[in-house]
């Protein structure tokens, strides 16, 4: 998928993250740009961070759960979990939608897959949303 494309213009519903502008050095460092965030294509969830990406089909989402608020240390940047093999593509502290895969997805950072990604979309609840429906 290309970052320049509207994700309507695929076929789908793109779900931009919420920033807290505190933190706008690091995104920049990290490169994620307005273009990052969440897109729920025809079949597949696309979430991108900078020059991250986590890719799977809508078939591999297991549940989600709205999450928040949190400490700003564990919810914001590109964060691998100390509890599990989670993933996050934070922007924020305040709220975000925790998504459970059935299988894990590939690795994005760390020593292996991951059974879940925490983002911090500006809106978890309409993300939830579409991820139930499809």
């Amino acid at each position: 998928m290309s970052r320049c494309v509207p994700a309507a213009d695929l076929g789908g519903s793109f779900f931009p993250y919420r920033v807290d502008n505190r933190w706008k050095p690091m995104f920049a460092a990290l490169r994620v740009s307005e273009n990052d965030g969440v897109a729920v294509l025809d079949d597949d969830l696309v979430a991108t961070f900078g020059r991250w990406k986590v890719e799977t089909p809508l078939a591999n989402i297991d549940h989600t759960e709205i999450t928040g608020p949190h400490r700003w240390y564990t919810a914001v940047g590109l964060r691998l979990s100390f509890v599990d093999d989670g993933i996050t593509f934070g922007t924020n502290s305040q709220s975000g939608l925790c998504i459970a895969f059935v299988e894990k997805v590939p690795r994005v950072i760390g020593p292996r897959g991951h059974s879940a990604l925490w983002v911090s979309v500006a809106d978890p609840a309409a993300l939830a949303s579409a991820l139930l429906q499809e």
